[in-house]
């Protein structure tokens, strides 16, 4: 068989039809046969070459979908003229409205069925959000006396797995109803460490995510 000589328009290629297809009918409803039928000839062998699951295809779609906004959160935490919990709050208020939000929750997948997908999800929070954004943020916080506390690693992880984990409802299938309590609860939690950086237009997009999910799954 012939080698690829351009494997990575071949991947392009893949992510650019599953990106469409996850969108249009939802992670969860979308086969691999669906992705070959609508890559113009591209056989199975060739995805399976670069992709070994349906899972790791959407992993590696989610990742295009956030690098941009990951350069966005690097430049909220290197701002200068803010304090710590400034910063925070607009780290927080950022993620959530970033217009490719809407598009992670339309995908709609269902993280209880699959692991992977949800292994990748928790070491994403506490691996690389959470030490490489957050924990500077609650540092300089600390430094500047907007944030008090004797535990900045455990605090940022802390804030990472409430907010991607445990308020997320692609996790635990949560109902808009279930979801509002949990976003509330938080809302109070963070209050009660003295990081107030939760606000009613935050409350409303979370819900906004949640009802989208909900229309999609």
């Amino acid at each position: 068989m012939a080698r690829n000589k351009h494997p990575e328009e071949t991947v392009g290629r893949i992510l650019d039809v599953a990106s469409r297809l996850f969108l249009e009918k939802g992670y969860e409803h979308t086969s691999i046969q669906d992705i070959i039928n609508n890559l113009g000839g591209l056989s199975k062998g060739a995805i399976y070459h670069h992709f070994k699951s349906k899972e790791e295809i959407l992993i590696a779609v989610t990742d295009r979908m956030t690098s941009e906004s990951n350069h966005m959160l690097a430049q909220i935490r290197d701002a200068s003229g803010l304090n710590g919990r400034e910063k925070l709050r607009w780290i927080f208020k950022a993620s959530i409205n970033r217009p490719v939000q809407n598009d992670i929750f339309s995908v709609a997948p269902d993280f209880r069925n699959n692991p992977r997908l949800l292994d990748s999800l928790l070491r994403e929070s506490v691996e690389e959000v959470a030490p490489q954004y957050i924990l500077p943020i609650i540092r300089e916080g600390i430094e500047d006396g907007s944030i008090q506390t004797e535990y900045p690693e455990q605090l940022a992880e802390l804030i990472m797995l409430a907010a991607n984990i445990w308020m997320n409802p692609m996790v635990f299938d949560s109902s808009p109803q279930e979801s509002l309590g949990k976003f509330m609860v938080f809302r109070q939690m963070m209050s009660g460490l003295g990081v107030d950086i939760v606000d009613e237009e935050m409350i409303r997009r979370l819900a906004e995510l949640t009802d989208i999910y909900n229309r999609r799954k």
